[in-house]
């Protein structure tokens, strides 16, 4: 059986109240992934991570509601801003690890931000008209000869959008595969490696993970 390492995430906490803090998983990743019948390996600490690298055959690098420290990109924190839980040592260790091992790695939303971030890119700390709640939809404008045109067949699709950052400068060896029609990179590619800025999982969008499992795992896996 095919494996699919996942990134849990941090949220919530009252010190007052011991059981508001948690690692989660949305539950739409396990509809898709028990769909498409492979084994997801939810990843929620920093330790042992070669032994997970070593059985898996993939990483999900998963949305956040946690934003990226600037300190991790030489930025000094814009005015009222706050973070909440740093999690960037954490993901950067497993996307390193992963990379390292030549396995594919797809980020979504906060993953594509950290993904640029550990390879050298930075990101607008705030951006407008973006953090659209209710599954409210926007257009992106999608590169030809690229994964997503492989998956969707169009120049133009219709995407949910949940982000207050995106990247900046992108990040040396990477490639922009689609743009938002205000100028926001919305995916991100490069060898092993492909990101959105949107949340497919929310739509149930399993062609696109199907796609990413038959295009970058696979072939990895086969080998």
């Amino acid at each position: 059986m095919m494996r699919v390492a996942i990134i849990e995430r941090m949220d919530k906490y009252e010190p007052n109240r011991p059981f508001e803090k948690f690692c989660y998983l949305d539950n739409w990743f396990k509809e898709i992934f028990e769909e498409l019948d492979i084994l997801l390996i939810p990843i929620i600490s920093s330790k042992n991570i070669d032994d997970i690298v070593s059985i898996s055959d993939a990483l999900v690098v998963t949305g956040s509601p946690n934003d990226i420290d600037p300190k991790y990109y030489g930025e000094e924190l814009i005015k009222d801003k706050t973070l909440k839980f740093d999690e960037y040592p954490f993901v950067r260790k497993v996307v390193k690890s992963f990379n390292n091992a030549g396995k594919p790695i797809l980020g979504i939303c906060a993953g594509i931000q950290e993904i640029n971030v550990i390879f050298g890119g930075t990101l607008y700390q705030r951006i407008e008209g973006h953090y659209l709640k209710d599954q409210t939809m926007h257009s992106i404008n999608i590169e030809e000869n690229s994964f997503l045109h492989d998956v969707y067949g169009k120049d133009k699709i219709e995407v949910n959008s949940y982000h207050r950052q995106a990247i900046k400068k992108l990040a040396n060896g990477f490639k922009v595969i689609a743009i938002s029609d205000d100028g926001v990179i919305e995916g991100i590619a490069r060898d092993n490696i492909v990101a959105v800025q949107w949340h497919p999982e929310a739509l149930m969008d399993i062609k696109l993970f199907k796609s990413f499992i038959d295009k970058y795992v696979k072939n990895h896996f086969l080998e």
